[in-house]
């Protein structure tokens, strides 16, 4: 592992790396996001390719973190044209063999200040509601629960909670 660990942003060549550490996301967190891995799995190439042209860059931050070459971290800001007072965090990842190197911080604090760049008001979120790492880290960063607790995703007994940090 290198000592500098390197944020990039993906770019559209670069969707085949977005797909393996995506997939590899779900695996080792199934219940960290509102989607599953059987449902990304069988996405066919293009669709993984559109995300990433996207249809405005400017909007959209896909982000990554590279560990001796390695890809192991990611991370996804998307500001959505009609209500561009917001950002918004997505598919927040960091493998086990680089956990507690703060690299999710890095990635969080990129985030955070792109949005503020772009002029946002706010930077929402969504987290698996639980004592864990990713709570723990929302939560000294500034961010407040917003609204009450929902189903992670459709059919799930996990809960989800919205999050919301104050940019200005």
């Amino acid at each position: 592992m290198t000592a500098h660990p390197k944020i990039r942003i993906f770019g559209v060549e670069d969707w085949q790396t977005y797909k393996r550490l995506r997939l590899r996301a779900l695996a080792d967190s199934p219940d960290a996001f509102g989607s599953t891995l059987a449902r990304e799995e069988n996405r066919p190439d293009t669709e993984w390719q559109s995300r990433l042209r996207g249809d405005d860059a400017s909007w959209n931050l896909p982000l990554f973190v590279e560990a001796g070459g390695e890809p192991v971290g990611l991370a996804w800001g998307r500001i959505v044209l009609e209500a561009p007072e917001i950002a918004h965090l997505y598919q927040m990842w960091v493998a086990p063999t680089h956990r507690g190197l703060g690299l999710g911080r890095r990635l969080l604090n990129t985030v955070i200040d792109w949005a503020k760049e772009k002029n946002t008001r706010y930077l929402d979120l969504g987290v698996t509601l639980r004592d864990s790492p990713a709570m723990q880290l929302y939560l000294r960063s500034g961010f407040k629960p917003v609204g009450e607790p929902e189903a992670l995703r459709p059919g799930s007994k996990l809960l989800g909670q919205a999050m919301r940090l104050d940019l200005g």
